[in-house]
């Protein structure tokens, strides 16, 4: 099977560690700078070029689109799916997980735990939007920050005002979510494949530190996770439509609740964590799910 990993590096620690395991399993594997593609999108025979290179000879893609790369990444990614390739992650689904606001709703619509969010316009309306939440402390959260950037906690009412009218002052859009204490500072990703939470990890930020990302300075470690945070992760994929997914949790009094579904979850630091091959895990699900001439992946939301 020749399979392509879209990224836009070959050294990166998640795609160096894919390309090994599938090239261990004796497949043709090539990483591939989705940037550099050019498409013909043409009624009877949708192509794809890297170069003159026409790259009709793929058999299954793996993405790992960057954030700030979704719009074109997502093309490449669909128009591999207009060719009959099969993809671990279609289009819609990472379109749809990088959507916070509106993987939120689709979260909510399934009854799926999640912190009180609330989301306006208006900044006339910040006091209700903070209300909403319980009162301060709230978290404030831009709609295009990842790794924990845009992301603020605000202790009274009058820091979340000033905060929500600078960014709203930038027009940029921005969450208003509960603050969570009880889970101090602390959260788990649980690393879904297919049906099954291959491994889980968990995150506690430094001290002072609400925010619990691996690049903020977090550390981890092995975690057992409850039947409830097992089943939160698999239905929140499955809502995304996602087969390859970090579904971040905080534990708080009211059980587990979603933070975020990521549709290209960084390997490094939960392999390093558990022990686990989920890299070999990801390519043992491309095997079985993929065929020469698979239908386009869906990317169904439920």
């Amino acid at each position: 099977m020749k399979i392509a990993i879209l990224s836009r590096n070959p050294s990166l620690y998640s795609t160096a560690r894919l390309k090994e395991e599938a090239a261990g399993a004796g497949h043709e594997v090539e990483v591939i700078d989705y940037l550099k593609c050019y498409m013909n999108i043409a009624t009877q025979s949708p192509s794809i070029y890297l170069g003159e290179r026409e790259l009709n000879d793929v058999d299954a893609v793996i993405p790992r689109i960057g954030a700030s790369k979704t719009f074109f990444g997502t093309a490449v990614v669909r128009q591999f799916e207009m060719m009959g390739k099969y993809t671990i992650n279609g289009s819609d689904a990472i379109s749809r997980s990088r959507d916070k606001l509106r993987s939120l709703q689709l979260l909510s619509r399934k009854n799926i735990g999640l912190p009180v969010t609330t989301f306006a316009h208006d900044t006339k309306a910040t006091g209700s939007l903070i209300r909403l939440c319980g009162g301060a402390p709230v978290v404030i959260k831009l709609l295009e920050g990842t790794q924990g950037v845009g992301v603020v906690l605000a202790e009274s009412q009058k820091v979340a005002e000033s905060i929500i009218e600078a960014f709203r002052g930038l027009d940029a859009h921005i969450l208003v979510q509960s603050f969570v204490k009880e889970a101090n500072g602390a959260d788990i990703r649980c690393l879904v494949v297919g049906n099954k939470v291959v491994a889980a990890m968990k995150r506690q930020g430094e001290e002072g530190e609400f925010r619990s990302n691996l690049h903020r300075g977090g550390m981890a470690e092995l975690v057992k996770i409850s039947p409830a945070e097992r089943s939160t992760a698999l239905m929140a994929t499955k809502v995304m439509g996602l087969s390859v997914a970090g579904v971040d949790l905080l534990r708080s009094h009211a059980g587990p609740v979603v933070m975020e579904v990521n549709s290209s979850p960084g390997l490094e630091g939960i392999e390093a964590a558990t022990g686990m091959n989920v890299a070999g895990k990801i390519i043992q699900w491309v095997e079985a799910n993929a065929h020469h001439g698979a239908k386009p992946t869906r990317g169904k939301s439920y």
